[in-house]
């Protein structure tokens, strides 16, 4: 029930996980190693994410609960860990479904978040209904309720990537199963396109304009430009194909391409661009691990040699 003394060991566990797979990552650079895909790290990652999810989970609830029978909890997650294609330093957003609403969930809740950003990761749960100033816990039938009356456009295409994560795996099933019809349906929504078009045109203008060429996930031509296309095409066509209904990037890219829905070639370039956008994001982020999209500046030749080397 100690917290604190549960959190050094499992840091320094954690640590050592990342610090391996690290190591076999970039063993391509240095010796005449095979080469890691993308898609392997990003899973391996979401592997590593989810133990600690799991594990800050189990301290929040003894911490809370003590002996006592522990509530109903899944916990759901989103974005890049919930599409299995994570980053070696990344927020990893979360969405949490409870058997009953109460302060005692909500307290279990809200301690994984604390302990797993003490001893692992940043854990966002800012993708909830009604975002950061919405329950922090829901039951199953107030997610369904909100998202038939209330949610935007940009939550159904954000839902995309949910996959239980943690926690009860019944609930989170349930969860699943729930939100997906609706989510296949978005794209008969009223302006549907446009408020995807539109969504992605205000992320990009939040960035400085002198960035913009340098920033590697939000920039112009960068990742999430194939991404907000990716799931634009899947949410318009997997209301009637099925093989579209994935979460990673990678393979809905694929998806399309056998599909007809994108060109083969098209298909084949976004996947290698993409694949590459991430690796430069993965190494920027292992030189100190800190979250970081960036580029180097154009006149800083030492910083792009040792990017250059290290990719």
């Amino acid at each position: 029930r100690d917290t604190a003394a549960a959190a050094a060991p499992l840091r320094t566990l954690y640590r050592d996980r990342l610090l391996v797979l690290a190591a076999l990552d970039m063993a391509p650079v240095v010796e005449n190693e095979p080469v890691l895909a993308f898609t392997t790290v990003g899973e391996h990652l979401s592997d590593l994410a989810d133990a600690a999810l799991g594990a800050a989970l189990t301290v929040a609830t003894r911490s809370v609960c003590g002996d006592g029978e522990a509530p109903r909890i899944a916990v759901i997650a989103m974005g890049k860990c919930g599409a299995r294609e994570l980053n070696y330093v990344s927020d990893v957003d979360v969405i949490f479904v409870v058997e009953e609403a109460d302060a005692t969930t909500t307290r279990v809740a809200g301690e994984m978040m604390r302990f797993a950003g003490d001893a692992f990761v940043e854990v966002d749960a800012a993708l909830r209904p009604e975002g950061k100033h919405g329950q922090l816990v829901r039951t199953l039938d107030s997610h369904v309720a909100y998202y038939q009356r209330w949610a935007k456009t940009w939550e159904f295409q954000a839902l995309l990537k949910a996959r239980p994560a943690a926690g009860d795996a019944e609930l989170g099933r349930e969860y699943v199963e729930a939100l997906m019809p609706m989510v296949w349906m978005a794209s008969q929504r009223e302006d549907f396109v446009p408020e995807v078009q539109a969504m992605r045109r205000r992320v990009e203008e939040l960035l400085p304009a002198g960035v913009r060429a340098r920033e590697i996930k939000l920039g112009t031509g960068g990742r999430r430009d194939v991404e907000f296309a990716v799931q634009l095409l899947q949410l318009v066509h997997g209301r009637n194909d099925e093989s579209l209904h994935v979460a990673s990037t990678i393979d809905a890219l694929a998806a399309l391409g056998a599909g007809g829905y994108i060109g083969r070639d098209d298909a084949a370039n976004m996947t290698a661009s993409y694949e590459f956008l991430r690796l430069l994001e993965h190494r920027l982020q292992l030189q100190r691990l800190k979250r970081t999209h960036m580029l180097p500046d154009e006149d800083d030749e030492e910083a792009q040699r040792w990017l250059a080397r290290a990719a």
